[in-house]
């Protein structure tokens, strides 16, 4: 089985970045945890602050991998070219976010993502991945 987990722009700060939302864990330290707890599942990271490599790798993964998990972070509130390649691609998609997105800014409660995704998982922190791991793979 191949699980990408896709994250968006600034999430290559987690640890660094807003701690008191987003926890004081860099998420490279966490991705060695989640494959040593899927052990048996091929687990992909990537991450990139730019809308079309992310569209990319979406396009690139999306009809041969076992899913995706994604945080697109904020291009979740902005992003039609990515729910459009989410709805290119045959694999499923999970929508993350480390924050509860329904208790921030306003403009964070509208996601393009969750309509074309399997579900969302938001406000458990970086635990939300692995609940979302844990899906796709009892889902196989």
């Amino acid at each position: 089985m191949k699980i990408l987990i896709l994250n968006g722009p600034n999430l290559n700060l987690l640890g660094k970045r807003e701690p008191e939302i987003y926890g004081s864990n860099n998420f490279e330290s966490y991705f060695e945890k989640l494959q040593k707890g899927f052990e048996g599942v091929e687990l992909e990271y990537f991450q990139s602050n730019h809308e079309g490599d992310i569209v990319d790798k979406i396009q690139e993964v999306g009809f041969d991998y076992d899913g995706i998990v994604l945080n697109a972070g904020a291009y979740t509130h902005t992003s039609v070219a990515i729910a459009d390649a989410i709805k290119a691609i045959t694999c499923p998609v999970i929508e993350v976010h480390i924050s509860n997105i329904f208790t921030r800014e306003e403009f964070r409660h509208h996601s393009y993502i969750s309509a074309v995704s399997v579900g969302i998982i938001s406000g458990f922190g970086l635990n939300g991945y692995k609940l979302a791991v844990s899906h796709l793979v009892e889902s196989e």
